[in-house]
């Protein structure tokens, strides 16, 4: 795969993908540090959230608090999946990037399942705190903050390793370009 993926570097540009690469480095971050923080794949995670529990309602109540969830995390998967298809690999890099995201917006919502002190947006005029359900349903209210402190964890090391493979395709690239 390495040897691929040196082979897909070869001759492409990289100044811009190094911008891009840039600011998902610095919104991945801000997103782990501070959870009021929103970049521009929040929008769209929230949306696909939101969308999603109306998707998974047919399943019933539990997976249609759920599918926000499974929805907000599938997408960017997803996406990886697609890119990983075309061969493209820093795309494949930057999906990471904002996977982690997704995770990292969704630790803070999982801390918050026994406080329920976030302000909620949703269909209804008092919209139920997802986390709040599911951890209940499943016995595992009182593990909220350990469990979103997991989500922490994977979102952090999601996040480096696509940032480490996105910089290593962006010096390949860089390596790879005629002298001028």
């Amino acid at each position: 795969m390495r040897a691929e993926a040196l082979t897909w570097a070869r001759g492409r540009s990289w100044p811009w993908r190094a911008l891009i690469l840039l600011y998902v480095a610095y919104a991945g971050f801000r997103h782990l540090a501070d959870s009021d923080y929103r970049s521009i794949f929040s929008g769209i995670t929230f949306g696909v959230h939101e969308l999603g529990h109306l998707v998974f309602a047919f399943f019933g109540a539990f997976l249609s608090v759920a599918g926000g969830t499974i929805a907000q995390l599938a997408l960017p998967i997803a996406a990886g999946a697609l890119l990983w298809s075309h061969r493209d690999y820093f795309g494949v890099a930057v999906a990471g990037g904002w996977l982690s995201m997704s995770l990292a917006d969704m630790a803070v919502y999982l801390a918050d399942a026994r406080e329920q002190s976030l302000v909620l947006l949703g269909f209804g005029p008092d919209p139920e705190h997802d986390w709040h359900y599911l951890l209940s349903a499943m016995g595992l209210l009182e593990q909220d903050r350990a469990l979103a402190d997991v989500a922490r964890l994977a979102a952090l090391m999601l996040l480096t390793g696509s940032l480490v493979v996105g910089a290593w395709l962006c010096v390949a690239m860089a390596r790879s370009r005629p002298a001028t």
